[in-house]
C-alpha cells in the first residue's frame, strides 16, 4: 500500500506538466479518420507467412540449451515501431474522458451523450445512449458555455492527497473495464452440454466476483513511473520518473512502465475501436494484439536465417565501426550508441522488413507464457502457448516471454535467438512492446 501511494504523488507531478486542453484531444480527433486503424494509416510493415528455425536459444557462454525446428509463421502486420508515449496516452486520455464522461450521465451533462436507436424484435428503442465524443472534446474540461469541469470534483486528488494550488487527475480511477470471447475457453468446452457461451467470455471488471473463473479485476491504465526508481537502486532517475511519460520531448520514446496486462488491454482498447466503423479489402478490421514469440523472431529474421541479430550480421557494429542498436556495450558504458536511456522509435536502421528496434532500445512484451517444458509439445504451424494467470496464481504462472533486449541490457539479449521473461503484472523502465495483427487470406500473386 505505501508503495502505491508513493506511486501516486510521482505520478501526479507528472500530469501536472499536461495542461487539461491537451489531454482532452486524445482519441477524439483520431476517431474521424476512418482508415486509421489500416495497416497503412497504423504504419505497420506486412510480414508474408514463411518458415523459420526457431526456439534455438542460446546461453550466457554460447552453448546451444535447447533443441531448435522449422516451422511454419502465417502472415501478419506488425507495428514498425515500439508503441510510443505519445500512442499509449491517447489510450490513457480515452479512459480518462470515458471514466469522466460515465461519472457525469447523461443527466447532469445531457450534451455528452447521443441516443443510440435499437431494434428488438421489430421495435426500436433508444434508451441506449453513447459519448458524443465530439461534444466531450468540446465541454468535458472546459468550465463556462456549458463545460463540466468543475463538476468533476471527484476525478481530482483531493485532501492529503493534493498537491497546493494544483488540480491534478487522480490516475487511481483511470481503468479500463471490457469483456472478449476467449477462444482457447471456447475450443475446450465446446463438446461441454453443461457449458453455455458466458462461460467462454472473458471480463475485467472493477468488482470481479471471485466465484466467476472468467472475472477479473479491471486493468488500471497509467503507467508506473516509479520504475525508473525502483528498478535501479542508488542511481538518479528521478527526471525520468517525473518526465518521461507525461514530458511532450518523450512523445516519440517507447512507453515502459506498462505490465503484460496493460500491453494486452491496450491491443483490446486499439481493436474496439473499430465498432460501428466501414471497413473494405484495401483496409480490413483487424483485430490487435501481442505477437508470439515465434512472430517476433521471424520477424526479427527478416528472411535471414543465419543471422544473429536483426541486421543481417553476426556483428553488433556496422561496416564503420557504429553500433547498431541501444545497448549497454559494457560494464558502465551506455552512451556509445549515443543513447544513455531509451532514444526515439525510429533510432538506427531498420531490419529487411523496415522495423525498427527489434533489438534494443526497449525489450518487448510477447503473448506467449514463458514454460520452457512446453516447448516439445508446441505444433510447427504457428507454434504458442499461452496461460492468463489469476491474482491467485502462482508467480510461476505469470511470466512470460520478453524478446529483443533493451537499453540496460548487453550485446547478449539482443540476439534473435534470446528469450527471457518477465511476470504480468510486473512493469520494468526496460520494457515496452508493439502491435501485430493476422494477415486475413492469402496473397499468392
Amino acid at each position: 500500500m505505501r508503495k502505491i501511494f508513493l506511486s501516486v504523488f510521482v505520478i501526479a507531478f507528472c500530469l501536472s506538466f499536461v495542461t487539461h486542453e491537451s489531454l482532452a484531444q486524445g482519441w477524439v480527433n483520431i476517431k474521424k479518420n476512418n482508415k486509421f486503424l489500416s495497416p497503412v494509416a497504423r504504419n505497420m510493415a506486412t510480414i508474408p507467412a514463411g518458415q523459420t528455425y526457431v526456439s534455438v536459444p542460446l546461453d550466457i557462454m554460447d552453448t546451444v540449451s535447447n533443441s531448435g525446428r522449422m516451422v511454419s509463421i502465417s502472415g501478419f502486420f506488425m507495428d514498425r515501431t515500439e508503441v510510443s508515449n505519445k500512442q499509449y496516452r491517447e489510450f490513457v486520455n480515452w479512459v480518462r474522458d470515458s471514466v469522466a464522461t460515465t461519472l457525469l450521465g447523461p443527466a447532469a451533462a445531457p450534451n455528452l451523450f447521443k441516443p443510440v436507436a435499437t431494434t428488438v424484435g421489430g421495435a426500436t428503442m433508444t434508451s441506449t445512449r453513447a459519448i458524443d465524443w465530439n461534444n466531450v472534446k468540446k465541454y468535458l474540461w472546459r468550465d463556462g458555455n456549458g463545460g463540466y469541469a468543475s463538476k468533476l470534483a471527484a476525478m481530482y486528488y483531493s485532501g492529503d492527497d493534493a498537491l497546493l494550488s494544483r488540480r491534478e487527475i487522480d490516475i487511481r480511477k483511470l481503468r479500463y473495464s471490457f469483456s472478449f470471447l476467449n477462444m482457447d475457453l471456447a475450443a475446450a468446452g465446446r463438446n461441454n452440454p453443461a457449458m453455455n457461451r458466458k462461460d467462454f467470455i472473458q471480463s475485467y471488471v472493477d468488482n470481479p466476483d471471485p466465484t466467476k473463473p472468467n472475472e477479473f479485476p479491471s486493468i488500471a491504465v497509467y503507467p508506473d513511473t516509479l520504475v525508473w526508481m525502483v528498478d535501479f537502486g542508488y542511481s538518479q532517475n528521478s527526471p525520468m520518473a517525473k518526465d518521461y511519460f507525461s514530458n511532450p520531448a518523450y512523445d516519440d520514446y517507447p512507453v515502459v512502465g506498462v505490465t503484460w496486462e496493460q500491453a494486452n488491454a491496450y491491443c483490446i482498447w486499439l481493436t474496439k475501436q473499430y465498432e460501428g466503423k466501414k471497413t473494405s479489402k484495401k483496409h480490413p478490421k483487424l483485430e490487435f494484439r501481442l505477437p508470439t514469440a515465434a512472430e517476433f523472431e521471424y520477424a526479427a529474421k527478416a528472411g535471414n536465417e543465419q543471422s544473429k541479430f536483426p541486421w543481417n550480421g553476426e556483428l553488433i557494429t556496422d561496416d564503420k565501426n557504429r553500433l547498431q542498436a541501444n545497448f549497454k556495450s559494457d560494464p558502465g558504458n551506455y552512451t556509445p550508441d549515443n543513447g544513455l536511456y531509451p532514444v526515439h522509435v525510429r533510432s538506427y536502421l531498420p531490419n529487411d522488413y523496415e522495423l525498427y528496434n527489434l533489438a534494443g532500445n526497449v525489450a518487448e512484451w510477447t503473448a506467449t507464457a514463458y514454460n520452457p517444458s512446453a516447448a516439445a509439445l508446441l505444433h510447427d504451424v504457428n507454434p504458442n502457448y499461452t496461460y492468463v494467470a489469476r491474482t491467485t496464481d502462482s508467480k510461476y504462472l505469470k511470466r512470460k516471454v520478453v524478446k529483443g533486449g533493451s537499453w540496460k541490457d548487453i550485446a547478449y539479449f539482443l540476439q534473435n535467438s534470446v528469450a527471457t521473461y518477465e511476470y504480468q503484472d510486473q512493469p520494468r523502465s526496460y520494457i515496452g512492446f508493439r502491435c501485430v495483427a493476422s494477415y486475413p487470406g492469402s496473397n499468392i500473386k
